[in-house]
Formats: C-alpha cells, sequence, structure tokens
C-alpha cells in the first residue's frame, strides 16, 4: 500500500470508530449522563446529522485549497470534537459534541476519495478508494469492539481518548506522507453545484440514501436480534461484532475489484440485489445460530461492497463537481444510517419482534436496486442519443 492511501486508512479508521462504537457504548453514556438509551440513541442521530450539513458546506467552503491541507484541517476538527465528546459533563454538551463530531466525516471521506483516485495507479481507482474505506472496516473488525470492550469494563470516555489519539496520529501521517496535490484552479463553486441540477445526481443520491438505509435496518437492531431471536448471549456479541466487521473488511475489497472490473453503476445495482437476498435470507435463518453467524458475516460483507462503488459512482459522474460530489454521497449515506434505524424501529414500535427491522431493509434495498437501474437505463439513453 502506498502510504499516501494509509493515512487515508488511517483517518477512516477512526472515523469508522467514532460512527459505529456509540451503538455499543449507549447503555453505558446512558447510565453516566443519567438519560435513558433512547435518549442515548439521539445521540447518533446527533452525528448523523452533522455528517449531513458538515459533508457539503466544508466541501464548498474550503474546495479551493490544496487537498492536502483540507484533510488536514479536517482531522483537527475530528480531534477537538472527539476529545469534547470525551469530556462532556452533561447530555447537552454530549450532543452538541456529537453533531459537531459529524460534520468532518463526510467531507473528509468526500475529498479523501478523490485524492484517491487521482494518486492510483490507472485502472485502480476504485480499489484506491477502497483502500481508504478499508479504515471503516478494520474500526468494525477491531475498533469498534475493542471501544465497546473499554466503554463497558472501565469508562466510555476511554474510548473517545483512543479516538483522539487516532486522529492525532492520522494528523501526523497526512503531514508527513500525503504528497502537496494542486488546488482546483478557477474554480467555480456556481457550477459545481449546478451538478445536482442534473437527475443523475439525485437518483444517485436516492439510491445511496435508501438503498444503504437497508444495511442499518439490520445493524442498527443486531443486537437484539441475536440475543432474544437467536438465543446468543449477551457477552457473545462483541465477537460476532468482530464476525460482522471481518465480512465488512471482506466485501470492501470485493466491491472495489467488481467497480473496476466492471462499472460502478452495475456493481452497484447487483450489489443492493445482493443485500435485499441477504436479508430476506437472514429473516428466516436467525433462530439458527450456525446459520446466522454465517449470514452475519455475508450480510457485513455484501452491504460494505457497495461503498467504493457508489463513491465512484458518484465522482465519475460528477466530472467538475467531484469533490461535493463525493462528499454528498458521504452525507447520503448517512441519510441512510438515520432512516434505515427510523423505519427499521417503526414496525418494532408497533409490537412485532427483532426480525421485522429486517423486512424494512429488504424493501429499502430493492427500492435502491431499482434508482440504481434507473440511473443505468437513462445513461443508456443519453449515450443512443448522442
Amino acid at each position: 500500500m502506498k502510504k499516501s492511501l494509509l493515512t487515508l486508512t488511517l483517518g477512516g479508521l477512526g472515523i469508522g470508530i467514532t460512527e459505529f462504537v456509540m451503538m455499543g457504548l449507549l447503555p453505558d453514556i446512558a447510565k453516566d449522563l443519567s438519560i435513558t438509551i433512547p435518549q442515548a440513541g439521539h445521540l447518533i442521530s446527533a452525528y448523523a446529522l452533522g455528517v449531513v450539513i458538515g459533508a457539503p458546506v466544508l466541501v464548498a467552503i474550503a474546495g479551493s485549497y490544496p487537498p492536502k491541507k483540507i484533510l488536514m484541517a479536517l482531522m483537527m476538527m475530528f480531534v477537538a470534537f472527539n476529545a469534547m465528546s470525551a469530556f462532556s459533563p452533561d447530555y447537552t454538551t454530549m450532543f452538541i459534541a456529537r453533531l459537531l463530531a459529524g460534520l468532518p466525516h463526510g467531507a473528509f471521506f468526500g475529498v479523501g476519495s478523490v485524492v484517491a483516485s487521482r494518486i492510483a495507479d490507472k485502472g485502480k481507482e476504485a480499489s484506491a478508494v477502497s483502500l481508504m474505506f478499508a479504515g471503516l472496516t478494520v474500526a468494525n473488525v477491531i475498533g469498534v469492539p475493542l471501544g465497546t470492550f473499554i466503554g463497558h469494563n472501565y469508562s466510555w470516555r476511554y474510548t473517545f481518548v483512543i479516538i483522539v489519539i487516532v486522529g492525532l496520529i492520522t494528523l501526523l501521517s497526512l503531514k508527513l506522507w500525503m504528497p502537496a496535490l494542486p488546488a482546483t484552479k478557477n474554480r467555480d463553486l456556481k457550477k459545481e453545484l449546478g451538478f445536482f441540477k442534473l437527475p443523475e445526481a439525485w437518483l444517485i443520491i436516492l439510491m445511496i440514501a435508501i438503498g444503504t438505509g437497508g444495511l442499518f435496518s439490520w445493524y442498527s437492531y443486531i443486537a437484539p436480534l441475536l440475543t432474544d431471536v437467536g438465543g446468543f448471549s449477551a457477552d457473545s456479541i462483541t465477537y460476532i461484532l468482530v464476525l460482522a466487521g471481518l465480512g465488512m473488511l471482506v466485501g470492501n475489497f470485493i466491491g472495489g475489484k467488481l467497480a473496476d472490473r466492471f462499472s460502478p453503476a452495475k456493481a452497484s445495482v447487483s450489489l443492493l440485489i445482493a443485500m435485499a437476498v441477504t436479508l430476506f435470507i437472514v429473516h428466516y435463518i436467525s433462530a439458527n445460530q450456525t446459520l446466522s453467524l454465517l449470514m452475519t458475516f455475508v450480510t457485513g460483507a455484501v452491504a460494505f461492497a457497495l461503498a467504493a462503488p457508489i463513491q465512484m459512482l458518484m465522482i465519475t459522474t460528477a466530472k467538475g463537481s467531484e469533490m461535493l460530489a463525493a462528499s454528498a454521497s458521504q452525507a447520503s449515506f448517512n441519510i441512510g444510517n438515520a432512516l434505515g434505524a427510523f423505519l427499521g424501529g417503526l414496525p418494532l414500535a408497533a409490537g412485532y419482534d427483532y426480525t421485522s427491522p429486517v423486512w424494512v431493509g429488504t424493501l429499502m434495498a430493492l427500492t435502491g436496486a431499482m434508482f440504481a437501474w434507473m440511473l443505468i437505463a437513462r445513461n443508456k439513453r443519453l449515450a443512443l442519443a448522442s
């Protein structure tokens, strides 16, 4: 791996831990801050909202600066606001800290994916982007389980201290190893924003926001699904999440290869259909522990195989607006996070069991595949017309 790509992987690791570890720390944070678990769940929503706000806004503001400076500034924000999370004395401060910590998330991946595609060898752009997203998957294999363990047995605040340390290491690696790529010359923000007037832009945004929501309909409620339906002990959940993370790690690299070999659009529609199929299977096998473990790995793999293809799809579609569009895809992904958790919780609130969110996820993945297919069909019509 090129050292320059390793810096992006490290950034993805830190961001992945701070995003996903919250799901495992909710009981500990709720107890320490004297709030309910549903209130603690709002901290996850606060982070997702920060991503949605920060991704396009920060790239729009900073897009004319050299990419290395942008990435370093975003990582400084990451360190500062996660430190604020670690020392938050009450719920209000923690809510604000999580909102602010989400701001650099989408912008980092948006700028980082464009940088990765620029420094990659020709024909391996999607694979290079997948290396950046590998940080997210490693976070789910190692960082999130470790952070959850530390939070349960010592203090959730120590987990955020570790996140800050990862951010500082990333900041140092960016300074030492990231090449000084030139800034975009004669940047026209109005012209860049014009991308969002195109139907293609909104087809991709809808594909990501709804399609990837299928992942979060499953993953947001994976712990009670495994304990209440699968009969696993609460102590085993950490190890099963490692298994899901390993699936994500493997799937991420497969997705990059698929996008390079075929096309980002074809890879996206195929993987969204595959996600719907895997979630459909999960519904019926969750009571069988052996099959449940197998499908936890497979579902994680299929879901994260989407990361590189959808990012490359946005970049290749948005010529001249790559950074802004790539950051918008990350905002869309976090809208999917919020939508999946919210919609997946509706059947639970109605009294259905913990397999019911998976049905919601299946429908969301199929809807995302429909938007991907509409994009492919539109591109074919435009090609024939020209």
